[in-house]
C-alpha cells in the first residue's frame, strides 16, 4: 500500500510541476547556455557570476513545492531538506545568501524579463520570448 501511495504521490508531483523545469535568463543577459555544473554552482552559492563575469542572482521558485523539489532533486540529487540544510548552515556562518524566494513561476518569468542578472528555474510551459532557456533538464 505504501509503494501505491508513493507512486501516486510522483504522479500528482510531475502533473503539478508539469515535469518539466528549464533554467531562464534575461535574453540579454550575454549568456547563451550554461552546463549543469554551471547551474549547480550558482545556484549553491558557489559562483554568483555568470561565465561572463556578469553578476548572477538566482531566484527560488516557492509554488508549487513540488516544483522546487523536483528542481534540486534533478540538478543534485538531493531533497529539499538537505537543500535547505545546506543553506542554514551557511546563513549562519555569515557566508552568502540563498536564492531569492519568489512566489511561482509567472512572478519568477516577469523578475527576470525586468533583470539582467537573475537567474531562475520555471516551468517549460510558462517560457516566454521576454526570457531565455539556458539549460533544459531534458536535453
Amino acid at each position: 500500500m505504501r509503494i501505491l501511495f508513493f507512486f501516486i504521490s510522483l504522479l500528482f508531483a510531475n502533473i503539478a510541476w508539469g515535469g518539466d523545469w528549464v533554467v531562464i535568463v534575461h535574453p540579454n543577459s550575454g549568456v547563451t547556455q550554461l552546463s549543469k555544473a554551471e547551474v549547480i554552482n550558482i545556484f549553491m552559492g558557489r559562483y554568483r557570476k555568470f561565465p561572463s563575469g556578469q553578476s548572477a542572482m538566482p531566484l527560488d521558485v516557492l509554488h508549487p513545492v513540488s516544483g522546487r523539489e523536483q528542481f534540486y532533486r534533478g540538478l543534485l540529487n538531493k531533497e529539499l531538506a538537505e537543500v535547505d540544510s545546506y543553506w542554514a548552515r551557511l546563513k549562519f556562518s555569515g557566508q552568502i545568501a540563498p536564492p531569492l524566494p519568489i512566489e511561482n513561476s509567472d512572478a519568477v518569468i516577469q523578475m527576470v524579463a525586468s533583470n539582467i542578472n537573475y537567474i531562475a528555474y520555471c516551468d517549460k510551459s510558462k517560457v516566454t520570448d521576454k526570457v531565455k532557456v539556458v539549460f533544459d533538464f531534458n536535453r
